[in-house]
C-alpha cells in the first residue's frame, strides 16, 4: 500500500489486512513517521523506497492524491506490479492516460476503487438500473461537509489536493461512475459554479437522457447527504443508502485479481477512470477562476 493518511488508516489498510486471498505485504508514504506507525500497527514491512516495494508485491494499492499517485502508478505497471487506484486518477488528461498507456505496455490489471461500484447494494443497484432502458433524466447530489461554513473541518481537511480541487475532482467521480453506466457515456457537459466550492454539472448521455450532479465539500452540515435518482419510462428509481466501505475495498481487490488471472479488463479500470479525469478536466475548463 501507498499512502498513509485517513483513507488509507480508515479504509485501505483494514480492508487489506482482512483480505482472504491476498497477503498485505507493507507500507510506503511520503511521510516516513507515518508509514513506519501504519505498518507497525499491522505487522507488515515498512518500505522507504517505492520501488522496493514494488519488487516485493504483485499489486500495488494506492491511497494518494491523484496527482503523486498517476506518475507512481506508471513505475508500479513498468515493475509488473497490478493496480488498484483510487479516484481520479488523476486530474489531467495527459497524467491518466499515461496510467491506462503503462497498464496496457506492461499487460497488468488495474481497478479504480469507485466506492459505488463495488459497496452494496448499490453496486447491484447499478447492474439492475443499467439493464433498464428508457430513461430521460437523472439527477445527482453529493454534498460532503469537509469544509463546512458553519463548524468544525470534516476527517479529510488536512488534505491540500481535496482544498485545491473541491468537490468537482473528489465527489465528481463518484457521482459520474453511476450516471455513465446507466445512461451512457456522456456526449456534452456544462459546469457552473455555486457558492463555496460548490459545482454544477449539466450533461447529456449517449442513450439521450439528461443528467445533472450537484458537487460540494463545502456545504453547510445541515445540507450535506448525497442522493441520486433515476426517471424514465419504468418509473423512478433512488440510489440506495450503503455501508462497509473496507468490505467494497475488499470486493475492488477481488475485481482486481479476477482481472490479473482472466486477462479480462474490468469495467471499472484505469481506461474508466481516464474517461472520468476527460469529463471533470471539460467540466472544470468552463469554470471561471
Amino acid at each position: 500500500m501507498l499512502g498513509t493518511g485517513p483513507w488509507a488508516r480508515r479504509t485501505h489498510a483494514p480492508a487489506l489486512a482482512a483480505h482472504t486471498g491476498s497477503d498485505f505485504a507493507g507500507v510506503w508514504g511520503r511521510r516516513p513517521e507515518a508509514a513506519a506507525e501504519l505498518a507497525r500497527a499491522y505487522g507488515v514491512k515498512v518500505y522507504e523506497d517505492p520501488e522496493a516495494l514494488f519488487a516485493d508485491c504483485d499489486v500495488a494499492a494506492f491511497a494518494l492524491p491523484p496527482d503523486v499517485q498517476a506518475p507512481l502508478a506508471v513505475r508500479a505497471a513498468a515493475a509488473g506490479c497490478h493496480l488498484l487506484l483510487d479516484k481520479p486518477v488523476a486530474t489531467t488528461s495527459e497524467a491518466a492516460r499515461a496510467v491506462v498507456d503503462a497498464a496496457a505496455l506492461h499487460h497488468v490489471a488495474s481497478v479504480v476503487f469507485l466506492t459505488l461500484r463495488f459497496a452494496e447494494p448499490t453496486a447491484g443497484w447499478v447492474a439492475e438500473q443499467a439493464a433498464r432502458s428508457g430513461w430521460y433524466t437523472a439527477s445527482a447530489h453529493w454534498l460532503g461537509a469537509v469544509f463546512p461554513p458553519d463548524g468544525a473541518t470534516g476527517a479529510y481537511a488536512e488534505s491540500p489536493w481535496r482544498r485545491a480541487k473541491g468537490g468537482l475532482w473528489d465527489v465528481g467521480p463518484h457521482a459520474l461512475s453511476v450516471l455513465i453506466p446507466i445512461l451512457g457515456d456522456v456526449e456534452a457537459v456544462t459546469a457552473a459554479r455555486g457558492p463555496s466550492d460548490l459545482v454544477q454539472l449539466a450533461l447529456r448521455h449517449t442513450s439521450g437522457a439528461a443528467g445533472t450532479a450537484v458537487l460540494s465539500l463545502g456545504a453547510p452540515r445541515a445540507a450535506a447527504g448525497v442522493g441520486l435518482e433515476l426517471r424514465g419510462a419504468e418509473g423512478v428509481f433512488a440510489l440506495p443508502d450503503w455501508s462497509d466501505v473496507p468490505g467494497a475495498y475488499g470486493r475492488a481487490l477481488d475485481a482486481l485479481l479476477t482481472a490479473a488471472r482472466t486477462g479480462v479488463a474490468d469495467p471499472r479500470d484505469a481506461a474508466f477512470g481516464a474517461r472520468l479525469t476527460e469529463i471533470l478536466e471539460r467540466a472544470e475548463a468552463q469554470l471561471a477562476p
